[in-house]
């Protein structure tokens, strides 16, 4: 038994490894001070120096910031009324509506973004940041959802039942017990929901507007005419913002979970 999990071990340590290689290749040369993608050069931080003199980059990259806190913080503002509407019920229309809240991680994001291309062209809605920030809040819900929700569910009902007997009222009970008490899971999926409004690709292609560009756009567009040193640097920058991002979103999960 022990040779097996010894095995079984090894070959998922094999598996992440090769899963990784390619990104610490790229990382790696993004350091690297020649153009040449195959050949080491030496150690240089010149590419780094150069991705942030770009113009364009910033304003991508800008564009990346706010659409990741619009995005989670309308997200954030649409979820937590949901979870706690829908807790402690259970009838055909509460669990529908919990299906259906889910939808975005389950479906392929092609598809979500050709329905939601398909969407505003019948609204006859402008594209660019107004579409991309409406499709990144529909698809980063289920991340603050289900982290609110799970809080919710350990939650003792005599806290609010105290709140109400001591002569507070809804608001005041959500703002003193409930937000204080949830704070950490909606801290925690904004900052998840954050990450992957800021990675994503595929949807925002669908869904953006000539003049806007996003980080992950930008990139799409440059590795189709060939990868450079700037490139691997901006991927960089772009892996290090998403590990941040979902470590902090662990580690705040394992704390208040503790």
């Amino acid at each position: 038994m022990k040779k097996n999990t010894k095995a079984r071990i090894a070959y998922l340590l094999f598996i992440t490894f090769l899963t990784w290689l390619p990104i610490i290749v790229g990382v790696i040369y993004s350091f690297n001070s020649g153009r040449s993608a195959g050949t080491w050069s030496g150690f240089s931080l010149k590419w780094y120096a150069k991705l942030f003199r770009d113009r364009s980059m910033i304003s991508a990259f800008s564009n990346s910031i706010l659409l990741g806190v619009s995005s989670s913080l309308l997200a954030a503002v649409i979820s937590v009324p949901a979870a706690i509407s829908f807790r402690n019920r259970s009838s055909t229309v509460v669990n529908l509506t919990r299906s259906a809240l889910m939808i975005p991680i389950l479906v392929p994001d092609i598809i979500l973004g050709m329905v939601f291309l398909a969407f505003f062209r019948l609204l006859d809605l402008p594209f660019g940041m107004l579409t991309l920030i409406i499709a990144h809040t529909s698809f980063s819900i289920p991340y603050i959802y289900t982290q609110v929700s799970a809080r919710l569910a350990s939650m003792d009902d005599n806290l609010i039942a105290a709140s109400r007997v001591l002569g507070a009222g809804p608001v005041r009970t959500f703002f003193e017990i409930t937000l204080p008490y949830i704070s950490p899971a909606l801290l925690s999926g904004m900052i998840l929901s954050f990450a992957m409004s800021f990675d994503d690709v595929i949807i925002s292609i669908f869904v953006t507007g000539v003049n806007v560009n996003t980080l992950p756009i930008k990139v799409y567009t440059q590795v189709k005419t060939g990868m450079t040193p700037e490139v691997n640097a901006l991927c960089t920058v772009m892996l290090a913002v998403a590990l941040i991002g979902i470590s902090l979103s662990a580690l705040i999960k394992r704390r208040y979970s503790k």
